[in-house]
């Protein structure tokens, strides 16, 4: 994604400023490399509910979130078009060779989606950047904000969904310091516990005394990859006069598998109180019960079976579910919360040239509440996106 040019060695900072704007991929100066890279991404989405039209300003809207897809009895609406920019992305990076021969390496990425809007639909359509990623590599650590050390980043399929496979996957970017040696990586991360209130509410509650605990391990093949990966926290909740801790862990394994040129990508994650580790928060982590915290049970994955027809036109086949074991005994407090949800979607993607994709995407969501009460959505979306 990007090329060193070497002859701008003796630039200074304001050169290099310049540079970039002119669209130029790196540069260095003295022994630090700068690059930067990203894409821009059209995404526009007829979207057709069976319980009810999603708000305009839902997140939901703009992609699939799972904890969204409205639910109850058949309404007879119209389809909802929306067209947007927001996915559009960018990061700017340096790399340091040091005295030793070590390198130190750091990388800002932003984009727009799920951030603050900045104007409206009616005239300018503007909306704040967002820190995506913002962190420091140096001798095997890191330092800074990025993927949790609990997800498989090389496993998430190609979609042109922002997500893909939602509900399935575990998907987190958060604050943490992370040690990698060999294809053993360990890491602290920041914590936060979302908990069921009386009436079904959700409380994102910050009073955890221990960070996050995270071990992974990966293997390498000429067949592909398998991720396997642990994690341990502490769930939190110290408001109102009351003092209530729980420990919970979960368990995922993940991969990707090559048939040539075609592959086949997944991701099976178990575990108690994973709350917003799992599905984009479709389940919280625990349920407020008294004085003490009942954790929720979830299990999760997706399969997913890319094709490449030729140079220029690929394919990605995906299935994703979730499913949370809800305490029957708790509904009184936690009314009816979301026990399944499940997509399915394909898509066809047409790159005539390097780095340009055309696409369609088919996505069908089912979500069902422990009630029985389900609703749906069904989306086709189309996109255009140029790596830079």
């Amino acid at each position: 994604m990007t090329t060193k040019t070497t002859a701008l060695k003796t630039l200074t900072a304001t050169a290099v400023l310049c540079a970039l704007s002119a669209s130029a991929h790196a540069a260095t100066i003295g022994n630090t490399d700068v690059t930067y890279g990203g894409y821009v991404k059209l995404d526009a989405m007829w979207s057709d509910y069976s319980s009810g039209v999603q708000a305009g300003g839902s997140i939901g809207r703009d992609f699939y979130v799972p904890g969204t897809t409205p639910v109850g009895a058949d309404v007879d609406s119209d389809p909802v078009f929306d067209m947007h920019a927001r996915q559009s992305r960018f990061f700017f990076g340096t790399a340091t060779t040091l005295d030793d021969g070590k390198e130190i390496k750091t990388k800002i990425e932003i984009d727009f989606i799920a951030s603050a809007v900045g104007g409206n639909e009616r005239v300018s359509n503007s909306y704040a950047p967002r820190v995506r990623q913002a962190f420091i590599t140096y001798d095997g650590w890191l330092f800074g904000q990025t993927w949790s050390n609990f997800q498989n980043v090389g496993a998430l399929p190609e979609t042109l969904d922002f997500v893909g496979p939602a509900e399935g996957t575990v998907f987190v970017r958060q604050a943490q310091v992370k040690y990698t040696t060999g294809s053993w990586s360990f890491s602290i991360e920041n914590p936060e516990t979302t908990v069921t209130m009386q009436g079904g509410s959700r409380a994102s509650i910050d009073d955890a005394s221990l960070p996050d605990f995270t071990a992974r391990y990966a293997h390498k093949a000429k067949w592909g990859e398998i991720v396997v990966a642990g994690l341990a926290r502490q769930l939190s909740y110290k408001q109102n006069g009351i003092d209530a801790d729980e420990t919970s862990f979960g368990v995922s394994a993940s991969g990707k598998v090559n048939f040539g040129k075609n592959n086949l990508k997944f991701m099976l994650t178990q575990g108690q109180g994973l709350g917003r580790y799992i599905g984009l928060n479709v389940a919280n982590s625990a349920v407020l019960n008294g004085d003490d915290l009942d954790e929720i049970d979830s299990t999760s994955g997706f399969i997913a079976y890319q094709q490449q027809w030729n140079n220029q036109w690929r394919s990605t086949f995906l299935y994703s579910f979730f499913s949370a074991d809800n305490n029957s005994d708790l509904l009184a407090i936690t009314g009816d919360p979301t026990k399944t949800s499940q997509s399915y979607s394909a898509n066809i993607l047409y790159s005539p040239v390097k780095k340009l994709t055309f696409g369609a995407e088919l996505k069908v969501a089912e979500r069902e509440l422990e009630s029985g009460s389900d609703g749906d959505m069904e989306r086709l979306q189309f996109s255009v996106k140029y790596a830079f």
